[in-house]
């Protein structure tokens, strides 16, 4: 009879040492009725030092994915560790946002009442297409139309909101919605606008391998979407802005 041996990260010797962390975040997730799609957050369903058996776990599953694609990591010194640093990318990095809390977000009360038109951007836009699993590259500016209320954030707490919401697999007019939801929860101003510009690798390189294809999509909330002359200025500054940065 075989001697039942303990989960090499956790220690436990009941039945939870024979259960992957993956599926024990998963029974978390479907126990709770909580959708786990690949650009949700489950942050809170991860315990304390989960992430790094993860990693290990993905490591593992990483490798027979090379075994099955018939690459001799053993003896390729190029892909002798490859396993371990995708595993690594994957959940320390490009799909960040799902296993990690919103940064902390420092807000400041509208103290001189500030009501004009403020812009953002261009912030770096890097993500993934979660049909494929290629990069998404591009920009995005947001305006912002605070009013006596709003919540005025630092200009570095844009960009850190945009990389946790753009660091999982997700479509560009998903991701869009989701931004402008988690800066207007936490901003309150009367109008909120984004413009969201990138390039998908899955069109670059697969398929019609174009090079030239960019996807533009927005969101325009509030007084961007009621007035028109403002919601002109907006366009019009970004329009300035795209032909500088260009």
């Amino acid at each position: 009879m075989l001697k039942e041996t303990k989960h090499p990260v956790f220690g436990d010797d009941g039945p939870l040492a024979r259960t992957s962390v993956s599926d024990r975040i998963r029974g978390r997730l479907v126990s709770a009725n909580v959708r786990y799609h690949s650009n949700d957050n489950i942050s809170a369903f991860i315990e304390e030092g989960e992430l790094q058996a993860l990693m290990a776990e993905v490591q593992d599953k990483m490798q027979e994915v090379l075994r099955a694609l018939v690459i001799d990591t053993a003896s390729d010194h190029n892909t002798h560790a490859t396993a371990q640093r995708v595993a690594k990318m994957y959940v320390t990095e490009v799909f960040r946002g799902r296993y990690v809390p919103l940064p902390a977000v420092t807000e400041f009360p509208n103290a001189s009442g500030l009501n004009e038109l403020m812009i953002v951007g261009p912030l770096a836009l890097r993500s993934t297409c979660s049909h494929h699993l290629c990069p998404i590259m591009g920009k995005v500016w947001i305006g912002v139309l605070p009013n006596e209320h709003s919540n005025l954030i630092g200009l570095s707490k844009y960009a850190r909101i945009c990389d946790w919401i753009m660091s999982r697999p997700q479509i560009q007019e998903e991701a869009v919605v989701m931004l402008a939801d988690a800066l207007e929860s936490r901003v309150k101003p009367d109008g909120l606008a984004i413009v969201m510009a990138a390039d998908h690798f899955c069109m670059h390189w697969r398929g019609v391998k174009d090079d030239n294809a960019e996807m533009t999509s927005s969101v325009m909330r509030g007084a961007f979407l009621k007035d028109a002359v403002l919601r002109g200025e907006f366009l019009s500054l970004l329009g300035q802005q795209r032909r500088r940065f260009e």
